[in-house]
């Protein structure tokens, strides 16, 4: 067993225990045990809802001046009252992500003892995208393996035994929504299908129709079938293939018969060549990164056990567990988000527990952090191809949005607010006390910027993100107005999610929608900014330059309030939530670099004060991503041990025993402990970020390393300007770096007060030893 494995000695009793497989469409969760092993399988076009029309007519530039001008006199009830008007639709057949159903594989039972008896284990592999199981009492061994293979579309099992004859099993499917269907094939093979629909966020007629085949093929022994299951009696070993298509973006009927081909394919293929086709695609992109944090630490142990004693304090002799989370990052990217996959990740991935798709939340796209997080560390950990899926959704956002600017702001350009789905939902949310978030699609869209500033790659910019980025400008210039007092572009009415404020004193009550919140302010200037160089670097669109220089002077600075921290809002008010979970004004400190220890000490310092004036709160809202940002925020600052500390309880506080983030009960509705995968995402960035920084031509080697990781090594993280590096060091001291550069350029390398200017050409390599000197 290596590093990089998660293992456990007792069985999965739910889903928040089980090891997830994907292969950037298909998801699975496997709860092992040793007499029963249960697939939850999902699907990520399974989604309800439907297109619906947009009926929500914001009133245009005269409704917008005439609720400014409340907001500007302060007059916040007249303005919000205007807003709710002419700016809240109602909620139609928005949807959510629903589980496809569950593969239920019952194991006879040799003896009459305890279902647990004898010896029990289970894994997932990082390193081979495999999850297994054993188990063996007296006279048996059972031992099992199954992947979700990007190569061939598949799920794909095998069982076996060391004893011929020694397989035996019943396998069904259940669960799944009210129109899931199951019929029994002649070929030892099961057909399912069903529609996805649900009544909380549509109204139970419309969604994705789905279709799928589970086929058991045996060596040895024999295969029956009753009551909608197969039944193995008797074999040396067994083969089980999964495969489900959906009518998702299909005009016609050939979707139906996607997966009987799939299949075909991989049964023509055969168990062995689908399992060396599954590794060599994966280990493309996974092999790409190497980590190790100091010794072995306590990888000897199950990784529940190791959980638990980070939780308890034991975390510091046991940095590999970090290095682990770092790699589970990367493989649930790699699972949930392949080149080629129709949907980027959602709130849960592409998995899918039941819990968020039941409640108010939705299992969908929120726009004011969750799916921004998802792809945080995608660049900077070397899976760019991963990053796809979500740019290109980010177009087809762009297209619907156009719309919504049209109907709702009578403006240019495109614009989307704080959620989205499949259905290219662009309008504000149904409350405007969050859904007004004016700059959601925008946020979303600065991914673009970050794949083209990582890769350098000129066709991408031109054909890609500068024209989604130009027409998102178009609507930003036509849409801020100047403040009265000051003369400054703001944006408004607007929300900084999903915060809320005091224009006064507490008792005239609090308000969230005001003009200009610095969040908004933040993204605006990035956007502005990136087109404006994009302008220059492209040679065109010289009148759209010149309106974007003007506007740029006009942008109202970042701020520093009178607590000394860095303000939430225009204006200096008063938080309702000291302790509220978002923490969305930080965007110039992370994921941006407007905010930085060496160029912008105070407004850092600034920073600092925000993030610590939210971490005394007893009350704060303590879950995955307010901790992982809280990590991103201290790397950023160059504070590792603090940034240690933030990520440990992250780790071991809000992580289930699979090492799955969650959202603790209680907090924004959630009925019970869920699942988010932001949190594993952000974690990601946070360890990166701590090793690794780079902008504006810097590359930042060991910038907020803590103690606890003081001898280490890791190869392959990106750099912005198209590079890869390498870095070794030795008790918390650098002892060589290797700059790989696939772009021709300058940088400066950083280590501690030491720089050295580097001028790269494309396809070299530069390696420097521990006083950053160049070794040819």
């Amino acid at each position: 067993m290596n590093d990089f494995t998660l293992w456990y000695s007792t069985p999965a009793a739910d889903w928040s225990q089980g090891l997830p497989l994907g292969n950037g469409r298909i998801g699975a969760v496997i709860m092992a045990s040793s007499h029963r092993e249960v697939w939850s399988m999902s699907e990520v076009t399974y989604w309800s809802g439907q297109i619906d029309p947009e009926h929500l007519s914001g009133g245009g530039k005269a409704a917008l001046e005439e609720m400014r001008g409340y907001f500007f006199a302060g007059d916040y009830d007249r303005g919000d009252r205007l807003a709710k008007q002419h700016l809240q639709p109602k909620k139609g057949n928005f949807g959510t992500n629903l589980g496809l159903c569950e593969v239920v594989i019952d194991f006879e039972k040799k003896n009459t003892g305890t279902d647990q008896g004898g010896s029990f284990q289970r894994e997932l592999d990082l390193t081979h995208a495999l999850a297994g199981a054993f188990w063996k009492d007296d006279d048996i061994t059972i031992l099992r393996e199954v992947f979700a293979s990007h190569a061939d579309d598949i799920v794909a099992s095998r069982v076996w035994s060391e004893a011929p004859g020694g397989v035996s099993f019943t396998l069904g499917l259940e669960r799944g929504t009210e129109s899931f269907k199951v019929a029994v094939l002649e070929d030892n093979t099961l057909e399912f299908q069903g529609q996805a629909t649900e009544n909380v966020h549509s109204d139970g007629t419309c969604g994705v129709r789905a279709k799928g085949l589970v086929k058991v093929v045996v060596s040895g022994g024999a295969i029956t079938s009753e009551d909608g299951r197969l039944i193995v009696t008797g074999a040396d070993e067994a083969w089980i293939y999964f495969s489900v298509s959906t009518d998702y973006r299909h005009t016609d009927q050939e979707w139906e018969t996607k997966s009987q081909s799939t299949l075909l394919k991989a049964l023509d293929k055969g168990y062995v060549l689908l399992r060396e086709d599954h590794i060599c695609d994966y280990s493309e992109q996974y092999d790409k990164v190497d980590i190790q944090l100091g010794s072995k630490g306590k990888s000897g142990l199950a990784t529940d056990q190791r959980i638990r004693l980070l939780e308890q304090g034991g975390g510091d002799g046991d940095p590999q567990l970090f290095a682990l989370f770092l790699q589970y990052g990367r493989y649930l990217t790699i699972s949930g988000s392949r080149e080629n996959s129709l949907l980027p990740l959602h709130l849960q991935g592409i998995w899918n527990d039941g819990e968020a798709c039941r409640m108010g939340w939705s299992c969908d796209y929120h726009l004011d952090v969750n799916t921004q997080m998802n792809y945080y560390p995608t660049e900077i950990v070397n899976l760019g191809e991963s990053h796809l899926p979500l740019l290109r959704y980010v177009e087809d956002l762009a297209q619907a949005g156009r719309e919504t600017a049209r109907n709702v702001y009578g403006c240019d350009g495109w614009v989307a607010h704080v959620f989205s789905n499949v259905w290219g939902f662009t309008l504000p949310g149904w409350e405007t006390s969050w859904g007004l978030n004016v700059t959601g699609g925008l946020w979303l869209a600065t991914h673009l910027i970050e794949h083209y500033e990582y890769s350098r790659d000129r066709v991408f910019l031109e054909k890609v993100a500068y024209p989604v980025l130009r027409e998102s400008a178009a609507f930003y210039l036509d849409y801020l107005c100047e403040h009265p007092r000051n003369g400054w572009l703001v944006t408004g009415p607007s929300n900084s999610p999903e915060n809320h404020f005091y224009p006064g004193h507490s008792k005239d009550g609090a308000h969230q929608l005001s003009m200009g919140p610095t969040m908004d302010q933040m993204l605006v200037r990035r956007l502005f900014e990136f087109c404006l160089h994009s302008v220059e670097l492209l040679n065109k669109d010289d009148e759209l330059g010149r309106k974007l220089k003007e506007a740029i002077s006009k942008l109202p600075p970042v701020q520093i309030g009178k607590k000394g921290q860095l303000q939430e809002w225009l204006e200096d008010v008063e938080e309702v939530q000291p302790e509220h979970r978002h923490l969305s004004h930080l965007y110039a400190l992370y994921p941006d670099h407007q905010i930085t220890p060496d160029r912008t000490p105070e407004l850092s310092a600034a920073a600092r004060v925000t993030l610590e004036n939210r971490m005394v709160q007893e009350e704060l809202e303590d879950v995955e991503f307010t901790a992982a940002l809280f990590g991103l925020g201290f790397a950023r600052l160059h504070d590792g041990e603090t940034a240690y500390k933030h990520l440990s309880h992250l780790i071991g506080g809000l992580c289930f025993d699979n090492l799955f983030t969650y959202s603790k009960s209680g907090i924004a509705g959630a009925e019970s402990n869920i699942f988010v995968i932001d949190g594993n995402f952000g974690g990601t960035a946070v360890i990166a970020e701590m090793l690794l920084q780079s902008y504006a031509g810097e590359i930042h080697l060991l910038p907020a390393l803590p103690r606890a990781w003081s001898t280490g090594a890791i190869s392959g993280l990106r750099a912005k300007g198209n590079a890869e590096v390498d870095i070794v060091w030795d008790d918390g001291k650098l002892t060589s770096t290797t700059i790989h550069t696939f772009s021709p350029g300058t940088f400066t390398i950083c280590w501690g007060k030491q720089r050295r200017i580097l001028h790269t050409e494309a396809g070299e390599s530069y390696y420097f030893n521990s006083e950053l000197e160049l070794v040819k």
